[in-house]
């Protein structure tokens, strides 16, 4: 029988205590108003939440991936927008920097940031680009400063950025090469604040509100040329192995949105009578929660198995997308479920289903479509994979 150790189960319970106490009682809120949670990511920090793989000499928790995806569930059920802050920062930033950074860089650009002292986040997207993550158009040239010297100039604009207006630093990916195409681009450390870096509006989003998403900005934007990430013209290869690890943050995000979905839809349906009884008793709401407690479940064994074999050094990027695929799909799946479940009153914010139907909808497009999923697990079958 699989069975959880001891160590992720209390991983489980801690992240599940702070969704109950802390996280869900204010979700709505900070959904309506738009507010960062700023408190409530103060608490992932003093948890370890927010460098859960990284280890403790490099400033995280010293756990693995598969405590990650537990805790990354709970957090999301408790708000999908605190889920997400989380995210980016353990998956796309942390995870690439511990990878691939230097000692030297490790001190400055990866300790703080898995501690929770700063926050960074991941800039691949552009406004053209898309799901075509080689075609970047943002460009980093080495150009002579009288103050820095030999250096890297970047000029261009980055999309749809999760916690831009709150990160530290960000892991940009720019074009170094143009004739070299995906392979002449470069990942770049930025600090927020630098001279030519700037951040455009805040998106008004359909979902996961309570987190900032915006350009960012480089217009002239001049680095020091040691805060290159890894090799010239690796980015890409960057890129694509951090969205890897990525995929198995997003599949958690999604398993807690459809979980707290189901759960409310269940409480409902013991609470709300027609035709003389609860309508759980009726054979059609028992079905819909079959069906959406077996989605879930069949997703987050998908999601534990990539992660383990992640934390295994095994190659998991079909697993990933399996994860990342199941999970987002059954999360939207459920969360239309529950709103039929709780009706016209699911149709109002008075009830949470309706946060949570927008909330999950987001975890199909980011981090990959479902169309690019379905590419990367295709083709991955068909080389025997």
């Amino acid at each position: 029988m699989f069975k959880l150790s001891d160590t992720h189960e209390e991983i489980r319970k801690i992240a599940r205590k702070l969704a109950d106490d802390m996280l869900a009682p204010l979700a709505a809120k900070h959904d309506r108003e738009h507010l960062f949670p700023a408190e409530q990511v103060k608490k992932l920090v003093e948890l370890g939440f927010m460098g859960i793989a990284v280890s403790e000499e490099d400033g995280g928790s010293g756990l693995d991936n598969l405590a990650y995806a537990i805790a990354m569930e709970e957090v999301s059920r408790g708000c999908a927008s605190t889920g997400v802050i989380m995210s980016v920062n353990n998956s796309l930033y942390c995870d690439p920097v511990k990878k691939f950074a230097t000692p030297e860089q490790k001190k400055k650009w990866l300790v703080p940031f898995a501690s929770g002292e700063k926050l960074g986040c991941f800039a691949l997207s552009e406004p053209g680009n898309g799901s075509d993550a080689g075609a970047a158009s943002c460009t980093a040239t080495l150009v002579n400063d009288p103050v820095l010297g030999e250096c890297w100039e970047l000029n261009g604009t980055k999309a749809w950025i999760t916690n831009a207006h709150e990160a530290h630093a960000a892991i940009v990916f720019a074009t170094t090469d143009k004739a070299a195409k995906h392979k002449g681009i470069s990942a770049f450390l930025v600090e927020a604040g630098t001279k030519g870096f700037s951040l455009g509006k805040k998106e008004d989003k359909l979902g996961i509100r309570a987190s900032s998403t915006s350009n960012l900005i480089f217009e002239g934007c001049r680095i020091p040329k040691d805060q290159m990430l890894g090799e010239p013209g690796a980015g890409f290869k960057i890129a694509m192995g951090t969205l890897d690890g990525g995929r198995i943050g997003i599949a958690a995000q999604a398993l807690g949105i459809g979980q707290a979905a189901m759960d409310a839809a269940v409480a409902y349906a013991k609470e709300r009578k027609a035709f003389g009884a609860p309508i759980e008793k009726l054979q059609a709401i028992q079905f819909k929660i079959a069906d959406m407690a077996l989605r879930l479940e069949s997703a987050r064994l998908l999601t534990w198995r990539a992660a383990v074999l992640k934390d295994q050094g095994a190659k998991y990027t079909k697993e990933a997308a399996m994860a990342k695929l199941a999970a987002s799909e059954a999360s939207t799946f459920v969360a239309h479920q529950a709103i039929q479940i709780f009706g016209g009153n699911g149709y109002v914010t008075e009830y949470p289903v309706e946060r949570h139907y927008r909330d999950a909808r987001i975890t199909e497009i980011y981090e990959g479509t479902s169309e690019i999923q379905r590419l990367v697990i295709g083709g991955n079958v068909l080389k025997g994979e």
